[in-house]
């Protein structure tokens, strides 16, 4: 059992801190997220390692991880980043890059699992569903309205902290 969720969480690991970047915004606490799912991970890996789809259970571990952190307020109390360090200037492609982050951040935590799932996992609109454990409906209304709600954000320069 051991070998191999060893070798599944070493195979998989940076993929899911990539995942858990783009949900939360933040590499330190992308990695407390990627802990808590992996940890969650092993606690049912018997459960796991029969299902069909390895990566679609540790992406909805994953999620899930960071939804049940949303509607707490531990995450918005302890926040250890620094925030009093000169930025560099980036390249404008990175800008842009950033910028689209930053948007990203703005959204409710629902819409950017939904952005997250469809267009950086790449997964159907069903799939998105049974990750989320809501309709196919609920999938395209999130996904709709966070779109809307990113080109809104991405008119409006979002450049905190830049000049």
């Amino acid at each position: 059992m051991d070998a191999g969720f060893t070798e599944y969480v070493t195979v998989r690991a940076a993929w899911l801190r990539k995942v858990a970047y783009l949900l939360c915004g933040d590499w330190h606490r992308a990695d407390d997220l990627v802990q808590s799912a992996i940890t969650r991970l092993y606690a049912n890996w018997p459960r796991a390692a029969r299902a069909d789809n390895i990566d679609g259970y540790a992406r909805r571990t994953l999620v899930n991880t960071y939804l049940a952190e949303q509607r707490t307020s531990w995450w918005r109390r302890v926040d250890l980043r620094q925030k009093d360090h000169e930025p560099s200037t980036p390249a404008a492609d990175v800008e842009l890059a950033l910028d689209l982050r930053a948007a990203l951040e703005r959204l409710p935590a629902r819409q950017r699992a939904t952005v997250v799932l469809r267009y950086f996992c790449d997964l159907p609109v069903a799939e998105t569903a049974r990750a989320l454990g809501c309709s196919e409906g609920t999938v395209k209304s999130q996904t709709a309205k966070a779109v809307d709600a990113l080109r809104e954000l991405l008119r409006e320069p979002i450049r905190e902290g830049r000049a």
